[in-house]
Protein backbone atom coordinates (compact mmCIF):
# COMPACT_ATOMS: atom_id res chain seq x y z
CA UNK A 1 0.00 0.00 0.00
CA UNK A 2 1.28 2.97 -0.88
CA UNK A 3 -0.32 7.05 -0.43
CA UNK A 4 -1.96 8.34 -3.64
CA UNK A 5 -0.51 11.03 -5.57
CA UNK A 6 -3.88 12.99 -5.09
CA UNK A 7 -3.52 13.05 -1.36
CA UNK A 8 0.20 14.91 -1.68
CA UNK A 9 -0.34 18.65 -2.09
CA UNK A 10 2.05 21.81 -2.86
CA UNK A 11 0.86 23.95 -0.10
CA UNK A 12 0.01 23.83 3.41
CA UNK A 13 -3.16 26.29 2.36
CA UNK A 14 -3.99 23.99 -0.41
CA UNK A 15 -4.06 20.78 1.96
CA UNK A 16 -6.53 22.15 4.00
CA UNK A 17 -8.66 23.97 1.74
CA UNK A 18 -8.96 20.74 -0.40
CA UNK A 19 -9.37 18.13 2.75
CA UNK A 20 -11.78 20.25 5.36
CA UNK A 21 -13.09 23.06 3.01
CA UNK A 22 -12.38 26.23 1.46
CA UNK A 23 -13.71 28.05 4.30
CA UNK A 24 -11.20 26.58 6.81
CA UNK A 25 -8.81 28.87 8.07
CA UNK A 26 -5.97 28.15 10.40
CA UNK A 27 -6.01 30.82 13.43
CA UNK A 28 -2.85 28.77 15.34
CA UNK A 29 -0.11 27.11 15.56
CA UNK A 30 0.90 25.30 18.80
CA UNK A 31 3.77 23.24 19.40
CA UNK A 32 3.38 19.62 20.42
CA UNK A 33 6.46 17.93 22.17
CA UNK A 34 7.54 14.31 21.86
CA UNK A 35 9.29 13.40 18.95
CA UNK A 36 13.08 14.01 18.28
CA UNK A 37 13.17 13.87 14.46
CA UNK A 38 10.13 15.69 13.32
CA UNK A 39 8.66 19.11 14.86
CA UNK A 40 4.67 18.56 15.55
CA UNK A 41 1.64 20.86 15.77
CA UNK A 42 -1.89 21.52 16.77
CA UNK A 43 -3.29 23.23 14.52
CA UNK A 44 -6.16 25.48 15.08
CA UNK A 45 -8.87 26.50 12.85
CA UNK A 46 -10.99 29.32 12.86
CA UNK A 47 -14.06 26.71 13.72
CA UNK A 48 -12.45 25.04 16.78
CA UNK A 49 -11.52 22.04 15.17
CA UNK A 50 -8.01 20.42 15.71
CA UNK A 51 -5.47 18.61 13.25
CA UNK A 52 -2.17 17.83 14.01
CA UNK A 53 0.72 18.05 11.63
CA UNK A 54 4.54 17.02 11.47
CA UNK A 55 7.06 18.84 9.61
CA UNK A 56 10.60 18.34 8.46
CA UNK A 57 13.04 19.52 5.64
CA UNK A 58 11.28 19.21 2.45
CA UNK A 59 13.65 16.85 1.05
CA UNK A 60 12.22 14.23 3.48
CA UNK A 61 8.63 14.25 2.49
CA UNK A 62 9.31 10.76 1.98
CA UNK A 63 9.22 10.07 6.07
CA UNK A 64 5.73 10.99 5.66
CA UNK A 65 4.50 9.59 2.66
CA UNK A 66 5.94 6.36 3.85
CA UNK A 67 4.43 6.78 7.32
CA UNK A 68 1.03 7.62 5.51
CA UNK A 69 0.84 4.64 4.00
CA UNK A 70 1.82 2.27 7.03
CA UNK A 71 -1.36 3.69 9.23
CA UNK A 72 -3.72 3.11 6.41
CA UNK A 73 -2.62 0.15 6.15
CA UNK A 74 -2.94 -0.46 9.26
CA UNK A 75 -6.53 1.02 9.72
CA UNK A 76 -7.33 -1.13 6.78
CA UNK A 77 -7.09 -4.24 8.59
CA UNK A 78 -10.36 -2.86 10.36
CA UNK A 79 -8.59 -4.69 13.62
CA UNK A 80 -7.36 -1.32 15.60
CA UNK A 81 -7.63 1.84 15.23
CA UNK A 82 -5.05 4.07 13.79
CA UNK A 83 -4.31 8.27 13.28
CA UNK A 84 -6.41 9.14 9.91
CA UNK A 85 -4.56 10.57 7.17
CA UNK A 86 -5.54 13.88 6.12
CA UNK A 87 -2.85 14.15 3.72
CA UNK A 88 0.66 15.08 3.24
CA UNK A 89 2.66 17.65 0.78
CA UNK A 90 5.65 20.41 0.61
CA UNK A 91 5.18 24.28 1.49
CA UNK A 92 7.61 26.83 -0.07
CA UNK A 93 6.75 28.75 3.12
CA UNK A 94 9.46 29.52 5.48
CA UNK A 95 12.34 28.29 3.67
CA UNK A 96 10.52 25.21 2.35
CA UNK A 97 9.33 22.28 4.44
CA UNK A 98 7.39 19.01 4.23
CA UNK A 99 4.22 17.88 6.33
CA UNK A 100 2.00 15.82 7.26
CA UNK A 101 -1.22 16.12 8.66
CA UNK A 102 -3.34 13.61 11.16
CA UNK A 103 -6.79 13.68 12.61
CA UNK A 104 -5.72 14.64 15.98
CA UNK A 105 -6.37 12.61 18.78
CA UNK A 106 -7.77 14.20 21.84
CA UNK A 107 -7.53 11.49 24.14
CA UNK A 108 -9.82 10.91 27.23
CA UNK A 109 -9.23 8.22 30.65
CA UNK A 110 -8.10 4.56 29.37
CA UNK A 111 -11.04 2.51 29.25
CA UNK A 112 -11.24 -0.49 32.30
CA UNK A 113 -10.22 -2.94 29.58
CA UNK A 114 -7.91 -0.86 28.07
CA UNK A 115 -4.74 -3.42 28.16
CA UNK A 116 -7.14 -6.27 27.19
CA UNK A 117 -8.58 -4.64 24.47
CA UNK A 118 -5.32 -3.53 22.96
CA UNK A 119 -4.03 -6.77 23.08
CA UNK A 120 -7.21 -8.67 21.28
CA UNK A 121 -6.98 -6.25 18.76
CA UNK A 122 -3.55 -6.31 17.97
CA UNK A 123 -3.77 -10.01 17.70
CA UNK A 124 -6.28 -9.37 15.68
CA UNK A 125 -4.40 -6.94 13.14
CA UNK A 126 -1.67 -9.57 13.61
CA UNK A 127 -3.79 -12.13 12.15
CA UNK A 128 -5.22 -9.67 9.16
CA UNK A 129 -4.31 -10.75 5.66
CA UNK A 130 -1.41 -9.58 3.91
CA UNK A 131 -1.17 -11.10 0.58
CA UNK A 132 -2.09 -7.48 -1.21
CA UNK A 133 0.37 -5.07 0.80
CA UNK A 134 3.59 -7.15 -0.09
CA UNK A 135 4.17 -7.43 -4.13
CA UNK A 136 5.94 -10.43 -5.38
CA UNK A 137 6.54 -11.90 -1.78
CA UNK A 138 5.35 -12.94 1.67
CA UNK A 139 7.15 -10.30 4.11
CA UNK A 140 8.04 -7.08 3.39
CA UNK A 141 6.14 -3.75 2.20
CA UNK A 142 5.26 -2.17 -1.32
CA UNK A 143 8.00 0.31 -0.53
CA UNK A 144 10.90 1.34 1.88
CA UNK A 145 10.16 3.03 4.87
CA UNK A 146 11.88 4.75 7.87
CA UNK A 147 12.78 3.29 11.52
CA UNK A 148 13.43 7.02 13.01
CA UNK A 149 15.41 8.54 10.65
CA UNK A 150 17.21 5.41 9.34
CA UNK A 151 16.01 3.92 6.14
CA UNK A 152 14.12 0.73 6.71
CA UNK A 153 14.15 -1.70 3.71
CA UNK A 154 11.25 -3.56 2.61
CA UNK A 155 12.56 -5.84 -0.59
CA UNK A 156 9.80 -8.58 -1.02
CA UNK A 157 11.04 -12.36 0.35
CA UNK A 158 9.46 -15.48 0.60
CA UNK A 159 11.55 -16.61 3.83
CA UNK A 160 11.60 -14.50 7.13
CA UNK A 161 14.99 -15.59 8.26
CA UNK A 162 16.65 -14.28 5.28
CA UNK A 163 14.15 -11.28 5.06
CA UNK A 164 15.03 -10.21 8.61
CA UNK A 165 19.11 -11.20 7.85
CA UNK A 166 19.35 -9.01 4.88
CA UNK A 167 16.58 -5.96 5.28
CA UNK A 168 17.03 -5.32 9.13
CA UNK A 169 20.15 -6.57 11.00
CA UNK A 170 22.67 -6.86 7.94
CA UNK A 171 21.70 -3.22 7.45
CA UNK A 172 22.25 -1.85 10.55
CA UNK A 173 25.56 -4.09 11.84
CA UNK A 174 27.12 -3.18 8.96
CA UNK A 175 26.05 0.97 9.61
CA UNK A 176 27.47 0.11 12.96
CA UNK A 177 30.54 -1.51 11.97
CA UNK A 178 32.68 1.90 13.30
CA UNK A 179 31.91 1.35 16.65
CA UNK A 180 33.08 -2.60 16.76
CA UNK A 181 35.89 -4.14 18.37
CA UNK A 182 37.48 -7.02 16.19
CA UNK A 183 35.62 -9.68 18.61
CA UNK A 184 32.30 -7.69 17.91
CA UNK A 185 32.83 -8.01 14.26
CA UNK A 186 33.83 -11.55 13.91
CA UNK A 187 30.45 -12.35 15.93
CA UNK A 188 28.22 -10.05 13.81
CA UNK A 189 29.43 -11.93 10.80
CA UNK A 190 28.99 -15.35 12.64
CA UNK A 191 25.23 -14.47 13.66
CA UNK A 192 24.31 -13.71 10.14
CA UNK A 193 25.57 -17.10 9.12
CA UNK A 194 23.89 -18.91 11.84
CA UNK A 195 20.72 -17.06 12.05
CA UNK A 196 18.52 -20.19 10.29
CA UNK A 197 19.40 -21.71 13.59
CA UNK A 198 17.97 -19.39 16.24
CA UNK A 199 14.72 -18.20 13.91
CA UNK A 200 11.59 -19.65 12.63
CA UNK A 201 9.21 -19.52 10.25
CA UNK A 202 5.71 -17.77 11.13
CA UNK A 203 2.74 -19.72 11.23
CA UNK A 204 1.36 -16.49 9.30
CA UNK A 205 3.13 -13.82 7.42
CA UNK A 206 1.94 -10.62 9.94
CA UNK A 207 1.16 -6.93 9.36
CA UNK A 208 3.25 -5.07 11.72
CA UNK A 209 3.37 -1.44 13.42
CA UNK A 210 7.61 -1.88 13.31
CA UNK A 211 7.97 0.51 16.53
CA UNK A 212 5.84 -0.75 19.05
CA UNK A 213 7.08 1.15 22.24
CA UNK A 214 4.69 2.90 24.57
CA UNK A 215 5.33 6.72 23.24
CA UNK A 216 3.52 5.11 19.52
CA UNK A 217 0.26 4.34 21.58
CA UNK A 218 -2.40 6.63 22.57
CA UNK A 219 -5.20 6.75 24.16
CA UNK A 220 -8.86 8.08 21.87
CA UNK A 221 -11.80 9.95 22.70
CA UNK A 222 -13.27 6.09 22.93
CA UNK A 223 -10.69 5.15 25.79
CA UNK A 224 -9.29 2.81 23.74
CA UNK A 225 -5.54 2.67 21.85
CA UNK A 226 -4.90 4.59 18.88
CA UNK A 227 -1.73 3.55 17.05
CA UNK A 228 0.72 6.57 15.80
CA UNK A 229 4.46 6.83 14.07
CA UNK A 230 4.75 3.31 12.15
CA UNK A 231 7.48 1.41 10.95
CA UNK A 232 5.10 -0.76 9.15
CA UNK A 233 6.31 -4.14 7.32
CA UNK A 234 4.57 -7.57 6.84
CA UNK A 235 7.02 -10.14 9.54
CA UNK A 236 6.80 -12.20 11.93
CA UNK A 237 4.12 -10.99 14.50
CA UNK A 238 6.59 -11.58 17.52
CA UNK A 239 8.97 -9.17 16.56
CA UNK A 240 5.87 -5.98 17.65
CA UNK A 241 5.48 -8.43 20.90
CA UNK A 242 9.52 -7.93 21.04
CA UNK A 243 9.28 -4.27 20.64
CA UNK A 244 6.99 -3.92 23.91
CA UNK A 245 9.64 -5.47 26.10
CA UNK A 246 12.02 -3.36 25.00
CA UNK A 247 11.82 0.11 27.04
CA UNK A 248 9.80 -1.33 29.46
CA UNK A 249 7.21 -3.83 29.31
CA UNK A 250 3.11 -3.46 28.92
CA UNK A 251 1.14 -4.88 31.97
CA UNK A 252 0.73 -8.64 32.28
CA UNK A 253 -2.85 -8.45 31.61
CA UNK A 254 -1.95 -7.22 27.81
CA UNK A 255 -0.32 -10.13 27.11
CA UNK A 256 -2.35 -12.66 28.15
CA UNK A 257 -4.82 -11.23 26.20
CA UNK A 258 -2.98 -11.13 23.09
CA UNK A 259 -1.94 -15.14 23.25
CA UNK A 260 -6.05 -15.54 23.95
CA UNK A 261 -6.28 -14.58 20.22
CA UNK A 262 -2.85 -15.54 19.07
CA UNK A 263 -0.57 -18.20 21.15
CA UNK A 264 3.44 -17.57 20.89
CA UNK A 265 5.16 -20.20 18.96
CA UNK A 266 7.60 -22.43 20.94
CA UNK A 267 11.02 -20.50 21.69
CA UNK A 268 9.73 -17.07 21.40
CA UNK A 269 11.72 -16.22 25.27
CA UNK A 270 15.09 -17.34 22.76
CA UNK A 271 14.98 -15.21 20.13
CA UNK A 272 13.74 -11.83 22.19
CA UNK A 273 16.94 -10.51 21.90
CA UNK A 274 17.66 -11.04 18.35
CA UNK A 275 14.73 -8.78 17.79
CA UNK A 276 15.82 -6.33 20.42
CA UNK A 277 18.92 -5.90 18.24
CA UNK A 278 18.07 -4.87 15.04
CA UNK A 279 16.19 -1.58 17.69
CA UNK A 280 19.06 -1.12 19.61
CA UNK A 281 21.24 -1.26 16.28
CA UNK A 282 19.19 1.50 15.16
CA UNK A 283 19.47 3.47 18.17
CA UNK A 284 23.41 3.20 18.36
CA UNK A 285 23.54 4.24 15.07
CA UNK A 286 21.56 7.03 15.25
CA UNK A 287 21.96 8.04 18.67
CA UNK A 288 25.70 6.79 19.56
CA UNK A 289 27.84 4.65 21.92
CA UNK A 290 25.51 4.64 24.68
CA UNK A 291 23.77 1.30 23.10
CA UNK A 292 26.79 -0.21 22.11
CA UNK A 293 27.06 -2.26 25.35
CA UNK A 294 24.04 -3.75 25.18
CA UNK A 295 24.15 -4.51 21.40
CA UNK A 296 27.62 -6.17 22.65
CA UNK A 297 25.77 -8.59 25.24
CA UNK A 298 23.51 -9.69 22.70
CA UNK A 299 25.77 -10.39 20.14
CA UNK A 300 28.13 -12.33 22.90
CA UNK A 301 24.53 -13.71 24.25
CA UNK A 302 24.63 -15.54 20.65
CA UNK A 303 27.61 -16.29 19.41
CA UNK A 304 30.60 -17.16 21.53
CA UNK A 305 34.05 -17.13 20.22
Amino acid sequence: MTISTKDIYSSLRQAICSILGEDRKIVRFVPVSGGDINEAYRLELHDGSLVFMKTNRKENLSFFTTEAAGLRAIAATGAIAAARVLGCGTDEGNGGYAFLLLEYIAGRDRAADYWETFGRELAAMHRAPTAELVPGGRYGFAEDNYIGASRQINTACDNWTAFFRDCRLEPQLRSAAAYFERADLRRSGRLLDQLENILDEPRQPSLLHGDLWSGNVMTGADGNVWLIDPAAYVGHAETDLAMTELFGRFPWRFYDAYREVMPLQPGYADRLDLYHLYHLLNHLNLFGRAYLSPVQQILKRYVWL
